[in-house]
C-alpha cells in the first residue's frame, strides 16, 4: 500500500494529481530560488501573508500551499505526499483526490488566517498532507477491523507521532497542521461513509 516499486512513467499514468502536484511544488520552489528580484518577488507573491490577505490577495490562502521555505521543507513534503498519497487516488479517484487536497489546504491556510496575526506568514504543503493523514484516519473510523493492515500498523502511528511533533518543532504551523487534519477527517467521513452505504 505505501511501498513504491513503479517506474517513473508508470507513477505519472497511475497517479496524474500527485505527480502535477509534485511538479508544480517542485517548479515554483525552483522560480522562488532564483536569486535577486525574480525569486523574491515570487516567493512573496505566493506566500500566506495574513496582513495581505486581509487586503483582499486571497489566492494567498491556495498558492501558499506550493510555496517552501527552502529544499529540505519542499523534499520532506513530497516525500511524504509520494509514500502515502498514491493508495488514496486510487481508491478515491484522481478528481475527487485531486478536490480533497485543495480542500484541506485551503481550509488550513484559512484557519491559519484566521487565528493568527496579520504579520503571520505561512508556507507549505503540510496542512494538506496532513489533510491526507486525515482521510486515512476517517477510513479507520468507518471500517475499525475491516481497514487495511498498514493504516493500523503505519498510518496510525505516523499520526500520532506527526501532530505530537508538531508542538515540538520549530517554525511549525500548528494550526495548519491540525486544520488539515480535521478537514480530511471530516471531508473523509463525507466520502467514506457515502462509500460503505452504498
Amino acid at each position: 500500500m505505501f511501498s513504491r516499486n513503479e517506474s517513473l512513467s508508470q507513477f505519472i499514468r497511475l497517479y496524474p494529481v500527485i505527480s502535477f502536484l509534485v511538479a508544480a511544488n517542485l517548479l515554483i520552489h525552483i522560480a522562488t530560488q532564483i536569486p535577486g528580484e525574480i525569486g523574491f518577488t515570487t516567493f512573496w507573491t505566493l506566500a500566506g501573508v495574513n496582513g495581505l490577505i486581509a487586503q483582499g490577495e486571497y489566492w494567498r490562502l491556495i498558492s501558499s500551499v506550493f510555496v517552501h521555505a527552502d529544499w529540505w521543507h519542499l523534499i520532506f513534503n513530497m516525500f511524504a505526499l509520494i509514500i502515502f498519497s498514491p493508495a488514496l487516488e486510487r481508491m478515491i479517484g484522481s478528481f475527487q483526490y485531486a478536490i480533497v487536497y485543495t480542500l484541506a489546504g485551503l481550509i488550513a491556510s484559512t484557519m491559519t488566517f484566521v487565528f493568527q496575526g496579520p504579520a503571520y506568514t505561512s508556507v507549505g504543503a503540510s496542512g494538506a498532507i496532513f489533510g491526507v493523514f486525515g482521510l486515512y484516519a476517517a477510513i479507520y473510523f468507518i471500517y475499525r477491523e475491516r481497514a487495511p493492515m498498514e493504516i493500523r500498523q503505519v498510518m496510525l502511528p505516523l499520526i500520532i507521532i506527526s501532530v505530537i511533533m508538531t508542538f515540538f518543532g520549530n517554525n511549525i504551523n500548528v494550526i495548519a497542521h491540525l486544520g488539515g487534519l480535521a478537514a480530511g477527517f471530516f471531508i473523509g467521513m463525507f466520502i467514506f461513509q457515502s462509500k460503505k452505504r452504498t
